[in-house]
């Protein structure tokens, strides 16, 4: 039996990662840094202290990865302030989902754009648990934040489903024992070894209904 339901924000309730996508690539260009072809998949699940991070060392922006972190989480938040890009019919699919188990929410956005997403979306009471991965050791593809989040809720975690849309997420959430609905987004595919690890894949998060879950067990 599936016990409880965790998701993922982006690119699963909220279509950020081209966002995301668009304010580090331009923030690498205007810091003298070099975007790399395999940057944004490598970038899709890593806390805020990884990318900032990569940002800084690998990719050789001129600014400290506190720098980089503080100054793009800063430039996301008045994208979110001007417009949360929600996935069409996201909050209806969590809202039928929350009616028969609990829910949680793991990602590896700052709590800060968690908070404003789910305030945007009026999610935030359908969550009984969430967490960024800033605030925990190791981001997606480790499972950290899915072992946390199940520990919040008091769910075993081999009694989970997870729904993400990254091959990191995807495999965080198989890594933590998680039965993994994948959700990938068009522009960004999942790789064969994660696409392979998800009990099922899904074309659109409106596809995700209570029998999907049922079948999972």
């Amino acid at each position: 039996m599936v016990d409880a339901v965790i998701f993922d924000l982006d690119g699963v309730i909220v279509d950020s990662e081209p966002v995301w996508e668009e304010v580090r690539r331009a923030y690498v260009a205007d810091h003298h840094g070099t975007w790399q072809p395999d940057t944004q998949r490598r970038l899709m699940g890593m806390s805020t202290g990884e990318w900032a991070a990569y940002l800084s060392g690998e990719l050789e922006v001129d600014r400290s990865a506190e720098q980089v972190a503080a100054e793009v989480v800063d430039q996301m938040a008045r994208r979110y302030a001007a417009r949360v890009p929600v996935i069409d019919g996201a909050d209806r699919v969590v809202r039928r989902l929350a009616a028969r188990w609990p829910l949680g929410l793991a990602s590896s956005s700052p709590t800060r754009l968690i908070e404003a997403a789910l305030a945007a979306t009026e999610l935030t009471d359908a969550f009984g648990a969430t967490l960024s991965t800033e605030r925990t050791a190791r981001g997606k593809p480790a499972p950290d934040v899915y072992l946390a989040v199940a520990e919040r809720l008091g769910v075993d975690p081999a009694r989970c489903a997870a729904v993400e849309d990254s091959s990191n997420g995807v495999r965080s959430a198989a890594a933590a024992g998680m039965r993994v609905v994948a959700i990938p987004h068009g522009a960004y595919p999942l790789d064969p070894d994660a696409e392979a690890l998800a009990a099922v894949v899904l074309r659109t998060v409106a596809d995700l209904t209570p029998q999907v879950v049922d079948q999972l067990t």
